[in-house]
């Protein structure tokens, strides 16, 4: 709080208004299911943006990211999407959500502070949207509700930044708790927060800095009728988070998927197999049973790698070693680490859930890993964290 406050009077000679701090996040699972109206399994953590703000006697927009060094500005008249105005375009957008809903709002001094940078894909872009949009709210004295706010940020996704709205992502940032999980359903469009609660175990991120490699185009499978093929497959189950599971015998899976190529089809599956595995974290998490948490979400990775062809060598021999801290790194059936693949575009971080005790062996890893693929990792033990607030 002193410190962006410092920045923001330093940089406008004035102290800001308002203040708002929003968490970065990861997802666990299943975060591209989303448009199979399937479920996405997320934590919202303690690596927080904070966006201060202050009134203008102008119409005028002044925005400064202290830790990039970068200035930006624009007018209340004519806000546009820039590519070269980066991480000023998430709070643009923010702007042309309100305004774009018939609020009103006045020229402002922004600034951007987070010593996580949005490059690195744990959640620092929606963090710069949600923050942004509660400081803004607290500003001008909009009566808005939560759902209000909402539909503020998704104007500004779908409209301005002419990107997809991923509920999940907002959800975390907006309704996270500490010590909990958010697990969104996209078929009700609700989520509910649920307990995390290995408290032996610690949470790491890691950014192996591979660069990222685009594969193949996602967009090739979010077609209508592979969500009306999986649809085929759905079936009721009342005894399971979001009532209804997916077939599991082979011969009808076949029988349904023949229809389309292999590739589609391999990538269908994938959908199936994160449905099970954010089913069964869920599960184990109510449980307190942490290796069949851990198996979800490993299987989770090996899903990615084999279904989705989104893992690369560097983070598999990250995921390997971490596989080796157990007692018994042979035995896949009572695991007491875990971790997948995640982060922007699935090219470069890694998450880790490993017990305390292990930490520094992970490192001591890591400094192998540098050895052998020449990449510097950077790492952030984080915690759950609770969602967007005012200071």
């Amino acid at each position: 709080m002193e410190n962006v406050a410092k920045e923001h009077k330093k940089e406008y000679e004035k102290k800001p208004e308002v203040v708002a701090s929003a968490p970065g996040r990861f997802h666990l699972i299943g975060e591209h299911t989303w448009f199979f109206k399937d479920k996405t399994l997320s934590m919202a953590v303690d690596l927080p943006v904070h966006v201060a703000v202050s009134r203008r006697k102008d119409t005028n927009l002044r925005f400064f990211y202290p830790q990039l060094g970068e200035k930006k500005r624009a007018g209340l008249a004519s806000l546009k999407y820039k590519k070269e105005d980066k991480w000023a375009n998430a709070v643009k957008a923010v702007l042309y959500g309100f305004q774009s809903g018939g609020f009103d709002c006045a020229g402002m001094n922004v600034t951007v502070y987070s010593d996580i940078l949005p490059s690195a894909g744990f959640g620092i872009t929606t963090a710069i949207k949600v923050a942004s949009a509660w400081a803004v709210r607290e500003l001008m004295a909009f009566r808005l509700d939560d759902r209000q706010m909402l539909q503020v940020i998704e104007r500004a996704n779908r409209l301005f930044l002419q990107c997809e709205d991923f509920r999940a992502d907002n959800f975390a940032a907006i309704y996270s708790k500490p010590h909990s999980l958010v697990l969104t359903d996209h078929a009700r469009a609700g989520f509910d927060v649920i307990p995390f609660p290995f408290e032996e175990r610690t949470v790491i991120l890691t950014d192996a800095r591979v660069p990222r490699i685009v594969t193949w185009n996602e967009e090739s499978l979010l077609q209508p009728e592979n969500v009306l093929l999986l649809g085929e497959l759905k079936e009721r189950r009342s005894n399971i988070y979001g009532g209804w599971h997916y077939e599991d015998r082979a011969s009808e899976v076949n029988e349904v998927l023949s229809v389309v190529g292999e590739d589609t089809r391999r990538r269908l599956m994938c959908i199936m197999g994160e449905h099970r595995s954010v089913l069964e974290a869920e599960a184990a998490v109510h449980k307190n049973d942490f290796s069949a948490f851990a198996r979800a979400v490993n299987r989770s990775h090996e899903n990615m790698r084999s279904g989705y062809d989104l893992s690369c060598p560097e983070i598999d021999w990250i995921l390997k070693r971490v596989q080796e801290l157990g007692d018994a790194p042979d035995d896949l059936r009572a695991p007491v680490s875990c971790g997948r693949i995640t982060g922007k575009g699935f090219g470069r971080s890694v998450y880790t859930i490993l017990r305390t005790s292990d930490v520094e062996k992970y490192r001591e890893r890591l400094s192998e890993y540098e050895r052998i693929f020449g990449f510097h990792p950077e790492c952030h033990v984080v915690r759950p964290a609770g969602g967007v607030t005012l200071l």
